[in-house]
């Protein structure tokens, strides 16, 4: 080992007892229980689902609460317990608004204090004094603390621990304390947080879902196609801001853009007034919140003005990039505009809803003046938001394209194959890549392409608007997108996207043990944990697939799924026990939960029961701390050679 690092540890560890301490302390880590993984996946902006499926936990929450508090509460004082856990402010409020007397109103702060701390000491059990006290609510670290040990002292202290609870009421600290205790118990219920891709779309608050994650304690991000899509917006490509604009105006939530991020859109307007109307197919899929018809016919114009500004952006790409191979998704180029059909794999299709009033059949992919800058305005306002610029680094600096972690593969989308199951190659640059290494070289691009801003037609720039639409990308896994022929053909058949073999595939298991190996990972302690494609239950399928070794989690966060999967999401658990998938119903409001109790649990299922309980040891997690004794153990004998 460099002797430059050990003169550096030297520093930090000072004397032989300090190193001593700190392997014994490190040891000692290793044999505890590995903490809780949550996992979740296509989020799409619904931020009131996703923030209470973080504060219960998917369900973790009231399962300590039922464990510990069984024979002593009922069903409903047990929802009531939970459902103060999860949101306590707001549980407060009524619960102290519905006491008469300030006698019964201190005692069920006494109660519920000393509920809590038994809670905390439950769910803290497999942690570290440490790690337990940076959970603690700062300015109430050494109180909790000391009614923590309460129960090793065999009542000899139960005055004491009776005046410090009396003292905190008295003094009108309770609330605060309460508030306190709940945030810790919900960091403890789970260790770490995987988002499996697609923050971004659909739903309205994404900007709040990431707000929430740069304040959650320990999370790593998966991006997916969406997020893909935003992240290439910022880095300089016209053509994926063109579609998260469109996306946006489809769904409703210009919001997003214009209030959350704070991008001006009137130049858009403007233009979209010019040469827009009304067209039935851009009318925004409508969410709950009040829309005037003039609203309305604004964003039908808006949705028409960029979508075709997206279509044109399309094609030099398509044609400066041979290796895409996506000449045939020229579809400009195809159309007759005189007798407006358009040529499509040898068959002509009428056009309906058509809006082209600014394209020039001759050169169907020019801009208007206009539209050149209008779009070069966007693009300068969307580099340019302080705020998407905190959230687009947060993205690239917890995320990427896959994650091996604990001996699981995290994916948004697919892994290209061919139909036999064999990894399907992309040529680029007279080279072919496949499945590790294809990961490999999209992350590298689209990392070079963030870092690279100012460029808006480079190879980096161009690829990451590749893996929102392309064949052989990881996040789409579909043959086309098929954006164009749904807005503007009848014909139902030319909507269709075929799937990557992959989706069919995933089922058997000796597929799923070859993809885990192409990640040198043990497919016979690996499983793959997938997003983005919503899991229809409703027509019985199994999101537990090739006899456990592939875990879907997409079952619908997004209310426009709903319909399709008859359930809201599921979520996975990871404990040193094994794992468990949860669905989800669908989640009305937090008004609902604080006034009725109801959670939008579901059924949790084992997906794999570990034959030992799975220690620090065996973790991601332990394999650093493993380094680190090493390191320490090293650091001892260079002491001991400098004697």
């Amino acid at each position: 080992m460099d002797t430059k690092y050990l003169d550096l540890l030297t520093e930090k560890y000072d004397s032989e007892e300090k190193v001593v301490t700190e392997i014994i302390n490190l040891d000692a880590i290793l044999n505890l229980p590995k903490g809780t993984e949550h996992f979740v996946s296509d989020l799409h902006g619904e931020f009131h689902a996703f923030q209470h499926v973080l504060r219960n936990g998917s369900g973790n929450v009231k399962e300590k609460i039922r464990d510990l508090f069984k024979e002593e509460l009922s069903s409903a004082e047990i929802d009531e317990f939970a459902t103060l856990v999860y949101y306590p402010e707001e549980k407060l409020k009524r619960v102290v608004n519905s006491f008469v007397h300030t006698k019964e109103l201190d005692q069920w702060y006494a109660d519920t204090i000393e509920r809590m701390i038994r809670l905390v000491s439950y769910a803290s059990s497999k942690y570290t004094n440490s790690k337990v006290r940076k959970a603690l609510p700062q300015q109430f670290v050494y109180i909790i603390e000391e009614l923590l040990y309460e129960k090793n002292e065999l009542n000899n202290k139960t005055d004491y621990y009776s005046s410090i609870i009396n003292r905190i009421i008295t003094l009108g600290q309770a609330n605060k304390l309460i508030i306190g205790l709940s945030y810790t118990i919900q960091r403890l219920v789970v260790d770490h947080l995987h988002v499996v891709g697609d923050i971004y779309d659909r739903g309205p608050y994404p900007d709040k879902i990431i707000d929430t994650l740069m304040d959650y304690h320990s999370v790593d991000i998966q991006w997916g196609n969406h997020d893909v899509l935003w992240i290439g917006a910022y880095a300089g490509s016209k053509v994926c801001l063109a579609n998260i604009i469109r996306i946006c105006a489809r769904y409703d939530n210009l919001d997003i853009i214009e209030d959350a991020y704070g991008i001006n859109l009137r130049p858009l307007l403007n233009l979209a007034n010019k040469y827009y109307k009304d067209n039935k197919a851009f009318r925004p899929k409508m969410n709950a919140k009040e829309n005037t018809d003039e609203n309305i016919l604004q964003i039908t114009k808006i949705h028409q003005a960029i979508s075709i500004i997206q279509f044109k952006l399309e094609m030099p790409i398509i044609k400066r990039r041979p290796d895409f191979q996506m000449h045939h998704r020229l579809l400009l180029e195809k159309i007759d505009y005189e007798n407006n059909t358009i040529d499509l794999n040898g068959r002509i299709y009428s056009l309906e809803n058509t809006c082209f009033n600014t394209i020039n059949p001759k050169d169907p992919s020019l801009l208007l003046e206009e539209e050149e800058q209008v779009i070069n305005k966007l693009l300068f306002s969307i580099q340019h938001s302080e705020k998407l610029a905190k959230h687009i680094h947060f993205l690239i600096n917890k995320g990427s394209l896959y994650l091996r972690y604990n001996s699981n593969l995290l994916i948004h989308g697919c892994i290209p194959l061919n139909e036999d199951g064999t990894m399907k190659s992309m040529c680029i640059d007279g080279k072919d890549y496949r499945g590790k290494e294809l990961f490999d070289l999209f992350e590298y691009y689209l990392r070079y392409s963030f870092n690279h801003p100012e460029i808006t037609d480079d190879f980096a720039t161009d690829l990451v608007w590749y893996l929102w639409t392309g064949e052989n990308s990881s996040l789409f896994g579909k043959k086309d997108m098929t954006t164009f022929e749904r807005y503007f053909i009848k014909e139902k058949e030319t909507h269709k996207e075929k799937k990557n073999p992959y989706y069919s595939l995933r089922e058997n298991e000796e597929v799923c043990r070859h993809i885990l190996e192409e990640f040198d990972l043990n497919p016979d302690q690996g499983h793959i944990i997938n997003g983005h494609t919503p899991v229809a239950e409703i027509n019985g399928e199994n999101p537990i697939k090739a006899n456990g070794k592939m875990i879907v989690i997409d079952g619908g966060f997004s209310k426009a799924y709903q319909s399709k999967t008859g359930i809201a999401g599921y979520t996975l658990l990871y404990n040193s026990y094994g794992m468990q998938l949860v669905a989800h119903k669908r989640f009305t409001s937090k008004e609902d939960v604080l006034e009725n109790g109801t959670d939008v649990l579901s059924v949790k299922r084992v997906v794999d029961r570990e034959l030992k309980r799975k220690k620090v040891l065996e973790t991601n997690v332990g394999q650093k701390l493993l380094e680190q004794m090493n390191d320490l153990n090293r650091l001892l004998e260079y002491r001991y050679l400098k004697k």
